[in-house]
């Protein structure tokens, strides 16, 4: 039987402590690898790397599908445009050809969200603003002009 030496051991030990405390982070709530390393930054940064690709593994941190669960969210609780939700994701620390791959592949669910949420928009604020501030409101959010024209097309058709 090989033993152990002292420095191997306690480096080993404090590799399963780093790998509980990630553990009790991400099963509080689903967290992208980025959020992860920002959160254990002070911690040795091979053993988080190391606990990262542990947990990505056993499928505990997947980027991929918190951009599915992340954007199922959105749909569900906000309106926001393509661009908008390009943008929270990658201020998760997603890498962005994950997040364009995802855009594409549902381009046209995107698309039907993002004309969605501009509908909402437009009869919220059509009560007290002209279309064209509301339009320009749109654009400043990100939405395009194409889904901007459908939305008040369908809006209008009513």
């Amino acid at each position: 039987m090989e033993y152990m030496s002292k420095e191997k051991f306690e480096e080993a030990e404090k590799f399963e402590k780093l790998k509980n405390k990630i553990l009790k982070y991400i099963m509080y709530k689903k967290r992208t690898e980025e959020e992860v390393r920002q959160k254990f930054s002070l911690e040795d940064i091979n053993q988080v790397e190391d606990a990262i690709e542990y947990f990505k593994e056993l499928k505990y941190i997947d980027d991929k599908e918190y951009i599915n669960k992340a954007i199922k969210e959105f749909k569900v609780l906000k309106k926001m445009s393509i661009k908008e939700v390009e943008y929270k994701l990658c201020q998760k620390g997603i890498n962005k050809n994950l997040i364009d791959d995802y855009i594409c592949k549902n381009k046209s669910d995107m698309l039907e969200y993002e004309i969605a949420s501009a509908k909402a928009i437009i009869l919220k604020k059509q009560k007290n603003q002209e279309e064209n501030e509301i339009k320009n409101y749109l654009y400043r959010k990100g939405y395009m002009t194409e889904t901007i024209n459908i939305a008040f097309d369908e809006i209008n058709d009513k």
